[in-house]
């Protein structure tokens, strides 16, 4: 999300200053490969660039075919082959074992179809996106390298490149599940007049992390959480700890008790949340909130006892939490790593949310069965 948000920042600047730039995104890949599809980065006529697309092995040829794309001033598609070792013949000797297609294109301008505002748009506004983009024709259908089809959350278009209405229509189905299941994929589609390969990519927004408890050990939290681009708002009822001194990266600092909670922290299903008051009835108070909360993750610091004791004075008071409630709560927090400083608690924490969203056990690398990434559907 960070890398996100520094593209766009840099897309911003290069418009005010009415500079040329290409825009690189990796729209599919095949086998081992460092980054997925999604991946992208600007690239400046002076050699800058913001974003990666590999660990820094296709950086320096992509900067050379951005530079020609400036020029021409029209997209291409770039193959990176290293499935075998012959690719060191061409400078990179990579090892991959994986393809990489690239989409090298300049910077759209502004307006109606512009991917860039699509993806601030869902970033500022924190909502989920589908955009689909075109990166190879054959035939004589109605589209173009580059052309983009991009719908918003409640399913209705928000901007367009796209003429061909065969493949709007056979976009249309497909773009709707990409949205329902959260999950990114590649579609050829064969038509009458053709046939295009589209990358449909599902937009996510900044995770938004509310963290209850403004103590000592809320601050790592935060400054990690920022670090990783999250979105972060932190909730205390204490005048003196509930304060933007303390907690100058968040993005909101929130003086209010439990019971306010509902009326003035948003708590949907992509919300994840995290209780650190080190106060007994004020975490009773928040768990009588939370847990019947739609929230993704609720993470409780404290040992397992405290938690059975919190859980067992909930039902002792009449809301004893549902099977589908208790799925959602994590307590103790975060994963076993034998973290005992603030920071490395911080760490155990955000690691254990982050393999939450992502459906991972959050074990070691090395013992996982199968690929690193997950497969984009298509590819």
């Amino acid at each position: 999300m960070k890398e996100l948000r520094d593209i766009l920042d840099a897309v911003a600047e290069v418009r005010r200053q009415s500079q040329p730039a290409a825009l690189v995104t990796v729209v599919k890949a095949q086998g081992s490969t460092y980054r997925r599809p999604g991946a992208r980065m600007i690239v400046r006529p002076d050699g800058t660039m913001v974003g990666s697309i590999s660990g820094g092995c296709l950086e320096g040829d992509v900067l050379e075919k951005a530079r020609q794309v400036l020029v021409a001033g029209t997209p291409r598609l770039v193959t990176y082959d290293m499935t075998s070792d012959d690719d060191i013949v061409w400078g990179l000797g990579l090892g991959c074992n994986g393809v990489v297609h690239v989409l090298i294109e300049p910077l759209p301008p502004g307006g109606p179809a512009d991917p860039m505002a699509f993806l601030e748009e869902c970033m500022t506004h924190e909502r989920v996106g589908v955009m689909a983009t075109v990166f190879r024709v054959g035939g004589r259908l109605a589209a173009h390298v580059g052309d983009r089809w991009m719908v918003r959350a409640d399913g209705q278009l928000w901007g367009s490149s796209l003429q061909d209405t065969a493949l709007i229509e056979g976009l249309r189905p497909d773009v709707d599940e990409a949205y329902r299941t959260g999950r990114s994929k590649v579609r050829t589609y064969a038509l009458p007049d053709g046939e295009a390969e589209v990358f449909i990519e599902v937009v996510q927004p900044p995770v938004p992390l509310v963290v209850f408890g403004a103590g000592h050990d809320a601050i790592p939290v935060v400054r990690s959480a920022k670090a990783l681009g999250w979105r972060v708002t932190v909730v205390d009822s204490r005048p003196a700890y509930a304060t933007r001194d303390r907690f100058p990266e968040a993005d909101e600092v929130i003086l209010a008790h439990p019971e306010d909670v509902p009326g003035r922290i948003r708590l949907d299903d992509r919300t994840v949340a995290v209780v650190m008051t080190h106060n007994y009835l004020q975490d009773l108070k928040l768990l009588e909130v939370l847990l019947p909360s739609p929230v993704r993750y609720l993470g409780v610091l404290g040992p397992r006892s405290r938690t059975d004791k919190l859980l067992g004075d909930l039902r002792a008071k009449g809301r004893t939490p549902t099977e589908t409630q208790l799925s959602r709560l994590y307590s103790p927090v975060g994963v076993d790593i034998g973290a005992e400083t603030p920071e490395e608690i911080a760490l155990s924490i955000l690691a254990e949310i982050q393999a939450v969203l992502t459906g991972r056990s959050a074990g070691l690398l090395r013992d996982r069965k199968g690929p690193i990434h997950e497969r984009t559907e298509g590819t």
